[in-house]
């Protein structure tokens, strides 16, 4: 599946001092968190990264007025659908295009929604939020993305993913979601509206992006776990 060429492929691009299964390198109770989450199927993870969206932008709401914090909220929610969104063309869509009779209309409909995201998406993630001059664009413009985003997720979830609930089975639910999860720890954390949407080009453009964004990443203000944990609840 895509998740194993993004492990092989990125293997390739690294040095043999880091050429691990990323899996590997990530601490015991984060590979754990993984796993519980992928045990539930590819519909709970799915829905699960909704509720986790949405609470990030509550949490930017309640913070209106001190920008630095709506600042790392802003960053956490541009960077979990960023990762939400190309771990569904990977991962998600293929799955509705192969076993749904009308998934490629579905997933090329999804496809184009994911698009205009992206689009705004990425404007957001170039503007400033430092002052109240900043805070009435940058307002508009995480809300014109929440809300395209929200029509969009209304649509995955009355139609989309109760149609590919019943052609699967509960062990390819578990597969896909574990592939799911994995994906999302290796595709880029940013917004790109210019690159493919559909594997394998993708797969090669993410790989390409995200050592770029997780660097970029490093210099940016984020909540800390507890903070997330706490909004996730």
């Amino acid at each position: 599946m895509f998740t194993k060429s993004l492990l092989r492929l990125s293997t390739r691009t690294t040095t043999s001092a880091v050429a691990r299964p990323i899996l590997l390198q990530l601490p015991l109770q984060q590979r754990q968190s993984l796993a519980t989450a992928a045990m539930s199927g590819i519909i709970q993870s799915v829905l699960q990264d909704h509720k986790e969206i949405d609470a990030y932008y509550q949490k930017y709401k309640q913070n209106a007025g001190n920008y630095d914090e709506q600042k790392k909220w802003a960053n956490q929610l541009i960077w979990e659908v960023a990762r939400h969104s190309a771990a569904e063309e990977l991962v998600l869509y293929p799955a509705i295009e192969d076993k749904l009779s009308d998934g490629k209309a579905l997933a090329d409909a999804a496809r184009a929604q994911h698009q205009d995201v992206k689009n705004d998406l990425y404007k957001l993630d170039q503007m400033s939020l430092k002052s109240a001059s900043d805070s009435g664009a940058f307002d508009t413009q995480l809300r014109k993305v929440m809300d395209d985003l929200t029509r969009h997720i209304r649509e995955e979830e009355e139609v989309d993913l109760p149609k590919l609930k019943a052609a699967i089975s509960s062990t390819e639910s578990t597969k896909m979601a574990q592939e799911f999860e994995r994906t999302k720890l290796l595709v880029p954390t940013r917004p790109h509206p210019s690159a493919p949407d559909k594997p394998p080009f993708e797969t090669v453009a993410g790989l390409m992006a995200a050592p770029l964004d997780k660097l970029r990443d490093v210099f940016r203000s984020f909540p800390s776990k507890e903070e997330v944990r706490k909004a996730e609840e």
